[in-house]
């Protein structure tokens, strides 16, 4: 489901960070050429962003989402053996950190009409 909020937060629909990377490099090769150095960087360096949101944040999710089901779990056993103590946490882990391939890319075609729209409507 597209949230315009996650615009500014981790995890969900679109990347934000697909979005802002992917306007980097689209406003530089439309200004630079897609030719020039400064565009691979930006490209690269948005590469490596979208990996990221992919893969490890991703993971850290996944097992954000283990550890807080871990804790109810060890409530229950606490609850059914009276001898065991168990204090929640105050706070659970953040389970919303990195994205479907489908978000990273919702984000980086919204990156795109971003960066596009930037390059058009700057005073030349």
């Amino acid at each position: 489901k597209w949230d315009w909020s996650q615009l500014v937060q981790t995890g969900g629909m679109p990347s934000s960070h697909s979005c802002g990377v992917t306007a980097l490099a689209t406003y530089v090769g439309m200004k630079r050429g897609f030719s020039a150095i400064d565009f691979a960087v930006s490209s690269v360096f948005g590469a490596v962003v979208m990996y990221d949101a992919m893969g490890i944040r991703r993971s850290a999710g996944e097992i954000a989402v283990e550890v807080n089901d871990l804790d109810e779990q060890v409530e229950r056993i606490a609850k059914q053996h009276p001898g065991i103590y168990h204090a929640r946490r105050r706070k659970a882990l953040k389970e919303r950190l990195g994205h479907l391939p489908r978000e990273v890319a919702a984000g980086a075609l919204l990156g795109v009409a971003i960066g596009a729209c930037s390059y058009l409507l700057e005073k030349k």
